[in-house]
């Protein structure tokens, strides 16, 4: 099953969501540097790493299971997101491409993962 991780638009997005993700922490106070910063950016790369992962696996449910990891980690980002904006940390413009960014991904790995589960 297959799939060339790096031709997928999901995988892609989610690269780009990284992106975003990276530039907005330079921003957050060196108090998070090693809590609330690090658990971002390690769940920022966790969802193309999963989209990446499960795309070699041999069944499109195995495929599937890795695209959930993957939304989980992107909700979990969202959260931590969500702390910051909270605590008012970091480049509010930043901040909300970061939000529209990871709600865009969400939806496309939700859709993406319910059309592999659901093909025969």
């Amino acid at each position: 099953m297959a799939h060339n991780f790096k031709n997928l638009k999901i995988w892609q997005k989610s690269m780009d969501l990284t992106d975003v993700i990276f530039a907005y922490g330079k921003d957050l106070p060196s108090s998070e540097r090693f809590n609330l910063l690090d658990q971002i950016n390690r769940s920022s790369c966790s969802i193309p790493s999963n989209i990446a992962e499960g795309s070699g696996k041999r069944s499109k449910l195995q495929f599937a299971e890795y695209l959930s990891i993957s939304l989980s980690s992107a909700f979990e980002l969202e959260t931590q997101l969500l702390i910051c904006e909270r605590r008012n940390y970091g480049n509010k413009e930043t901040l909300a491409q970061a939000l529209s960014v990871v709600n865009e991904v969400q939806k496309m790995i939700f859709m993406f993962r319910e059309k592999i589960a659901n093909e025969k």
